[in-house]
Order: structure tokens, then C-alpha cells, then sequence
């Protein structure tokens, strides 16, 4: 997970084409972006990301990129969904962010 971290916050991540690794999320979770990963036994892994446009340098200046931001993640068994509810705890989470980043920083 941290490889395609890394290749998303290297690249535009908007543009990142990640072969299925990275995908931008629809309906409720628009806005948000999904590090997608399998292991043992087909088991699914997701990191809930999100693009920070609104980060600021350590002097207080727009950063050139958006920063690729890590909110939560989550693992579940193969062929299953997460509830709703549980969708709701992330988006919670993401709005905590931004309310504790402001103003955000680059440290």
C-alpha cells in the first residue's frame, strides 16, 4: 500500500492511473479515493484518501499539488461491502481533518 502511496503523491494524483490499485469513489463518496489491495485469502484492503488542495507550506503559501491525504482504513472479506454506516465514519473522519488543518501546514 505504501508503493502506490507513494506513486499517487509522486504523480497528479487526479491523473494517477493506477491499474485498479487507485480509484476515485462515486455517490456518497465523491471526493474521496480508494487504495485498493487484495491479500491472503482474497481478502480486501482500502486506505480512504482524499486530494488536500487547500494545504499550506510551513510559511503559509499554497503548496504546488495538492497533498495525497490517508483518512482511514478498512479490510473486509472477498465479495463483501462495507455498510453504509461505515461509509459515514470515514466521511466523519475526513471532515475532521479539515477542521483540525486549518490552516494546514507542511510539516
Amino acid at each position: 500500500m505504501f508503493a502506490v502511496a507513494a506513486a499517487v503523491a509522486g504523480a497528479p494524483p487526479n491523473r494517477f492511473s493506477g491499474g485498479g490499485y487507485w480509484e476515485a469513489m462515486h455517490g456518497n463518496m465523491t471526493g474521496w479515493y480508494e487504495i485498493r489491495l487484495d491479500g491472503p485469502g482474497r481478502e480486501h484492503f482500502r486506505l480512504f484518501c482524499q486530494l488536500d488542495y487547500d494545504a499550506l507550506d510551513k510559511d503559509g503559501a499554497p503548496v504546488g499539488k495538492p497533498y495525497l491525504v490517508i483518512i482511514d482504513g478498512r479490510r473486509k472479506a472477498f465479495r463483501t461491502t462495507l455498510a453504509e454506516s461505515e461509509y459515514a465514519k470515514i466521511r466523519a473522519l475526513g471532515i475532521e481533518y479539515r477542521n483540525r488543518n486549518k490552516p494546514r501546514s507542511a510539516i
